[in-house]
C-alpha cells in the first residue's frame, strides 16, 4: 500500500498481544480502527491508550471469531462507523495444551473454529467491500506452526495450517483476478504475549503441573515483542509483501524446514532443550 496514513483498519483479537501492539502502532501512523476482541474492558483500555497519544478515530466491538454471525455483524458495524476502510487483519488467536490423544474433539473444534474459521468467515465478510477500493489489504495471521509441525500442537497446526494453505490460494485468486486487494500472510515464531498462559488444557490431562511447565518453556524460547511484531506486520503492509516471517527463530525455522522437511524436529528438539536450559 501507498500508505498507512489515512487508511482505517479492523484488528482482531485487538485486546491484547500482537493485536494490541498493532493498534497502537496503526493509530501512531494515522490509521483509524475498528477493534474487536471477546474482552470489553481489554478493547477501552486499549482506546484509551490511542486516545492518549493519537486523534484517531476507533471503534470497539465486542466479537468472538467463533461465531460467524458475529463476525458479519462486526464486518458491517466496522464499514458503517469507518467507510473507507481497507485493511483487515485477522488476528485473533487461540492455544490448547496437549496431544492428539490429551484433547479431545470438541476442544479441537473450538480451537479450529476460532483459529481456522474465524480467518476465513473474516476476509469472507469484508471481501466485498475490500474490493470496491482502490487499493486494499488482508493480513491472516498464521504462525511458525502454519511451516513446521511440532508434537503437542496437532490442533494448533491444523488450524494454521489451514490458514497458509487457504491464505496462500486466495492471493493467488485475487492476483488473477486482477483485484486491487492484496493479502499477506503472518508466521510469528516466539512472541511474548499471554496465549500460553490463556491456553486450555486438554481433556485428557491430569498433571496440574503441565501448564506451569508449558508456560516456563515458553518465556524461555519466546524473544520477539509485541511492538517489534506489529512494526514488521505493518512493514509488510506496506510492501505488499505476500509471506511475513516474524523473528530471527521464524526464520531458521523456516530455513531448516526447507532443507529436512522430514527430519526438521529431531534437530529442533535439541536446539529448545539448550535454549530452555539457557533460559532457567
Amino acid at each position: 500500500m501507498t500508505a498507512i496514513s489515512g487508511s482505517a483498519a479492523a484488528v482482531t483479537g485487538a485486546a491484547s498481544g500482537i493485536g494490541r501492539a498493532l493498534a497502537l502502532e496503526l493509530a501512531a501512523r494515522g490509521c483509524d480502527l475498528a477493534l474487536a476482541d471477546r474482552d470489553e474492558a481489554g478493547l477501552q483500555q486499549v482506546a484509551a491508550e490511542i486516545a492518549k497519544v493519537a486523534t484517531r478515530k476507533v471503534s470497539t466491538h465486542r466479537v468472538d471469531v467463533g461465531e460467524p454471525a458475529q463476525i458479519q455483524q462486526f464486518a458491517q458495524a466496522a464499514i458503517a462507523a469507518h467507510p473507507s476502510l481497507n485493511i483487515v487483519i485477522n488476528n485473533a488467536g487461540v492455544a490448547l495444551l496437549g496431544a492428539f490423544n490429551e484433547v479431545d474433539q470438541a476442544q479441537m473444534e473450538w480451537l479450529i473454529n476460532i483459529n481456522f474459521w474465524g480467518v476465513v468467515h473474516g476476509t469472507r465478510a469484508f471481501l466485498p467491500h475490500l474490493s470496491l477500493k482502490p487499493e486494499a489489504h488482508i493480513v491472516n495471521v498464521s504462525s511458525i506452526f502454519g511451516i513446521i509441525a511440532p508434537p503437542g500442537q496437532t490442533a494448533y497446526c491444523a488450524a494454521k495450517f489451514a490458514v497458509r494453505g487457504f491464505s496462500e490460494s486466495l492471493r493467488h485468486e485475487l492476483a488473477v483476478a486482477n483485484s486491487p486487494v492484496k493479502l499477506s500472510v503472518v508466521h510469528p515464531g516466539g512472541v511474548l504475549t499471554n496465549i500460553v498462559r490463556n491456553s486450555r488444557t486438554g481433556a485428557g490431562i491430569t498433571d496440574n503441573a503441565r501448564r506451569a511447565e508449558s508456560i516456563d518453556r515458553f518465556d524461555a524460547i519466546a524473544k520477539t515483542t509485541p511492538p517489534v511484531a506489529a512494526q514488521r506486520i505493518i512493514t509488510g503492509i506496506e510492501k505488499n509483501q505476500p509471506r511475513i516471517l516474524i523473528g530471527n527463530d521464524a526464520w531458521f525455522m523456516d530455513l531448516l524446514q526447507r532443507f529436512r522437511p522430514a527430519t526438521y524436529w529431531a534437530m529442533l528438539a535439541k536446539r529448545i532443550g539448550k535454549m530452555e536450559e539457557k533460559g532457567k
